[in-house]
């Protein structure tokens, strides 16, 4: 039995259309079963709650031998020790009196960096790593950097005036990853039953790229022309209000302008493989055209 957390987002949607596919008992976390497809209503179990209510996380893990970890972005909490920490806390207990096998969780790069002591929801999402692993559970972070799914926030100025924007220095090349890869390493670490102890397991995509890279790619995707602009992290902020924008997500992409997501070594298991091209491809262009 596999508990999925998060199964109405981006990730957790891919992650439980895999793993019913490959015939794995599921159980739902999910605050709104109506937003479940009636495949996955028929074949999962649905626990209803947060899965950050101790309640609900703890029926949830009984008998359960995976959980998969998202914690969800929550503009309304106190802080960032609240989003990640607090939010946690009740899963580790019930991991604990549960015996769960293994956790996978989706986390970020940076651990062990001097970037990642100020770089603020990742620094609470490393926390957020370390206080799983403290519980005994064996534990595997699928650390992560940007998704290229955030460029669909700005479909429509790319429609409309051919621009998007970001705090990211023009020229700086970096990682940059497709969910649907995140998703598919986190099923496969949920299937996999002989790794144990706490770890860390990269997606990096298949490339660095910088946002002038990107705006080319995305030129002749469209067929029309797309430019990059940089913007401060007051502005950026600005924009971003009505997406849960917060000083700490303001700190993240400062850390990262500074190089946080280039120290983690590129591997051939780090290394996914849908480019940023192919995403452009089947899931940007759809959404910019709609």
């Amino acid at each position: 039995m596999m508990v999925i957390t998060a199964p109405t987002s981006v990730i957790g949607r891919m992650l439980v259309d895999d793993l019913l596919d490959r015939g794995a008992s599921l159980r739902l976390v999910v605050r709104d079963a109506s937003r479940l497809g009636p495949r996955v209503r028929e074949r999962a179990e649905i626990v209803v709650g947060s899965h950050g209510d101790a309640g609900v996380i703890d029926r949830a893990c009984a008998g359960a031998d995976a959980v998969f970890w998202l914690a969800p972005a929550d503009p309304a909490a106190s802080g960032t020790e609240a989003a990640y920490l607090d939010f946690t806390r009740p899963a580790c207990t019930a991991f604990a009196r549960h015996g769960v096998d293994r956790v996978v969780g989706i986390s970020a790069l940076g651990r062990g960096t001097p970037l990642a002591k100020h770089a603020g929801l990742v620094t609470a999402s490393l926390a957020m790593d370390d206080l799983i692993a403290a519980s005994g559970v064996a534990y595997r972070a699928v650390i992560c950097p940007s998704f290229m799914h955030n460029l669909l926030n700005q479909a429509r100025a790319i429609r409309e005036r051919g621009v998007f924007s970001m705090m990211t220095d023009p020229d700086l090349k970096a990682p940059t990853v497709a969910t649907r890869d995140i998703a598919a390493t986190a099923a496969r670490l949920l299937l996999d039953e002989t790794w144990q102890g706490a770890g860390e397991v990269a997606c990096l995509g298949p490339e660095d790229l910088s946002p002038g890279g990107m705006a080319r790619i995305i030129s002749e995707v469209l067929g029309s022309r797309v430019e990059y602009r940089q913007v401060t992290g007051a502005a950026f902020k600005e924009r971003l209000t009505g997406f849960g924008a917060s000083q700490a997500m303001v700190d993240m992409f400062d850390a990262k302008n500074q190089g946080l997501d280039n120290a983690e070594p590129r591997t051939a298991e780090a290394t996914t493989p849908t480019t940023f091209r192919q995403w452009c491809e089947d899931v940007l262009k759809p959404a910019v055209r709609a």
